[in-house]
Parts: structure tokens; C-alpha cells; sequence
């Protein structure tokens, strides 16, 4: 049972409603996650402005969704790994094999690897990354702008992650577990 309330869109708050509107127009649906974070306008504005426009950036929605995982993965989120888990196998498009795998931070691509190292590494270390780990990055061929919106992912991603963690958001996508929390 999630430990802060989960509205339904009708008792939302009205400057959410909006919003709302919008994410159940895109997604056909309105998950638990928008709903809780509706709580605040403001908070689930920021989430949407900034997960709309980093959705119009250089990185592709399958590298988006691998990173949404290891992040997700990393930080013991359920409902993250869940919902995540749901988009890439029917949203992203993305094999078993390599949902998997991203959940680790490894692909078959090294392209996508050397991200999803690079994500998880800005995680564990807080951003606190060395040079070697921007220059492995590189040499996978990603630029300035590619860097800065990976970082951007992972920090939208542990938003959610923790406001989940914190909330105990009641999973509404086929239920996926950390291997460890």
C-alpha cells in the first residue's frame, strides 16, 4: 500500500488536472506515479517538462529506457523497474535479452554499454565522474550534448526512483523486483 496517497485524476488537485489530461492522452492511461506526483503541480510540471524535452533530444527511446533501468535498478525501484521493464519491451521495442542486460548496465551494442556504464557510473558516484570515464564515453562516439543529456537521464530517473522508494507507489504495470534494494 503506497505510503502517500494515490488520487484518482477526478480528486487531483485542479492544477494537475490538466496535466493529467495530457499524460492519459500520450499514454493512453495515467499511472500511479503521475497521480501521486500531482500532489504537487509544480513537481509533476517539472517532471513532464523536462521528461518531454529530453524525449526530443539525441538519445533515441531505447537508449532512454536502458538507462531508466540500470538508474532504476540501481536504486531498488520497483515500480521504476516495472514500469520501465513495460515500456521497453512495447514501447522501445526492446528484446528480453537486453532489458536484462540494461538492467546491469550491459548490452551487446558497446555503444549502448559504454552509456549505460556511464549512467550508472554517474549514479554510484554522484556525478562525480573521472576523466577516463567521459573519455570511454567518447570513444563510443558520443558528444558534449549526448553526455549532458545522459546525465539529465539519470537525474530525472532517480527523481522518480526515490519519489517511489519514499512513496511505496502501488505498482500498476506488470510487477518487476530489484535484485537487490
Amino acid at each position: 500500500m503506497s505510503r502517500i496517497s494515490i488520487p484518482s485524476v477526478e480528486t487531483s488537485v485542479e492544477a494537475s488536472k490538466p496535466l493529467l489530461a495530457a499524460v492519459q492522452k500520450q499514454l493512453g492511461v495515467t499511472p500511479n506515479l503521475m497521480k501521486l506526483v500531482g500532489h504537487s503541480p509544480a513537481a509533476l510540471e517539472g517532471y513532464l517538462s523536462l521528461n518531454g524535452a529530453l524525449a526530443k533530444g539525441t538519445l533515441n527511446v531505447q537508449l532512454r529506457e536502458r538507462i531508466a533501468l540500470v538508474i532504476a535498478e540501481y536504486n531498488g525501484c520497483d515500480y521504476c523497474l516495472s514500469a520501465h521493464d513495460y515500456l521497453g519491451r512495447h514501447v522501445a521495442k526492446i528484446s528480453s535479452t537486453e532489458i536484462d542486460a540494461a538492467r546491469d548496465g550491459r548490452s551487446e551494442d558497446a555503444r549502448t554499454e559504454a552509456a549505460l556504464q556511464f549512467a550508472l557510473r554517474v549514479a554510484q558516484s554522484h556525478g562525480r565522474v573521472n576523466d577516463a570515464d567521459l573519455d570511454t564515453l567518447r570513444l563510443a562516439g558520443f558528444d558534449d550534448a549526448a553526455v549532458v543529456e545522459i546525465v539529465a537521464n539519470v537525474a530525472v530517473n532517480v527523481l522518480t526512483n526515490y519519489i517511489n522508494n519514499v512513496a511505496l507507489t502501488d505498482i500498476d504495470f506488470p510487477v518487476v523486483r530489484a535484485k537487490t534494494a
